[in-house]
């Protein structure tokens, strides 16, 4: 009887404690990373222009990560940090909602599907659905994709979308873009297609291959935050906001994008 005495008030403590503690969603992001002066970002690594990591140092470089780091400075001041993880298309919404990452700048389209499961930031990059193909294919336009395999990546909405404009296109859907590259340079698709971003930074990557098609969607990249965040997405759109009128903005857009083949990045330009 003693033993049962002493173990319901322990149990009853313990429950409280479950109880009173917040959750994830209930913890205020932006105050976290003010105590803690960094912001740790999901970016892509594989994605040439955004988020690829290098093999010289192993550190993630592009336009993604720039943002990220210019963000972080903007919100934080000076010597606020911008620490990294890796991300796929697949793993993206995890990390974020298992609080794995503060916030997630990965070539990530605002759909409204997505944002029943999480919150975005407004637009800092517009993207639009294109196709690559190799040099020598008579691939023009999505009009020429009937009958074709196409290759896209597992968790990102491109696959869905050409779904819709092409029915009778044959799909493929492997795990990442390099992945999906080696499928379309050995044959086992006759496009690739994504935004046309990453398209164009794997075409500089593969000279052999190019963009082709236009774009036949529209796809807004935006910061993904946990749902709730409003303080936090707010000061990202507030940072993103001073960047613009700074012209540090459109600096990056051109530090990334001004050299890359048959790429209008100043269609880009915000100010």
């Amino acid at each position: 009887m003693k033993k049962k005495f002493w173990l319901f008030p322990l149990l009853v403590c313990i429950l409280m404690l479950t109880g009173c503690g917040k959750s994830l969603s209930d913890q205020s992001v932006l105050k976290n990373v003010k105590q803690s002066n960094t912001i740790t970002w999901g970016v892509k690594g594989d994605v040439k222009l955004f988020g690829l990591i290098d093999v010289r140092d192993g550190q993630q470089k592009g336009f993604d990560v720039d943002m990220a780091k210019a963000i972080t400075k903007h919100i934080l001041g000076p010597k606020g940090r911008a620490e990294f993880v890796t991300t796929t298309s697949q793993s993206r919404v995890p990390l974020l909602k298992n609080g794995n990452v503060d916030a997630v700048i990965a070539t990530m389209t605002i759909t409204p599907e997505r944002k029943k499961v999480i919150s975005f930031s407004n637009s800092y990059f517009d993207a639009g659905q294109s196709l690559l193909v190799p040099k020598s294919s008579k691939i023009k336009s999505i009009k020429d994709l009937a009958g074709k395999t196409v290759i896209g990546v597992v968790g990102s909405n491109s696959v869905d979308n050409v779904r819709k404009v092409a029915p009778k296109a044959k799909i493929i859907e492997l795990q990442d873009y390099a992945q999906a590259m080696n499928a379309l340079k050995s044959g086992q698709g006759d496009a690739l297609t994504t935004d046309n971003g990453i398209l164009f930074g794997l075409a500089v990557q593969n000279p052999s291959y190019e963009v082709r098609g236009g774009t036949f969607t529209v796809e807004p990249y935006g910061v993904a935050v946990n749902k709730g965040q409003t303080g936090f997405t707010k000061a990202v759109d507030k940072a993103v906001l001073e960047m613009q009128h700074s012209g540090e903005y459109n600096r990056l857009i051109k530090k990334w994008f001004g050299d890359v083949p048959g790429f209008n990045y100043k269609e880009l330009y915000r100010r």
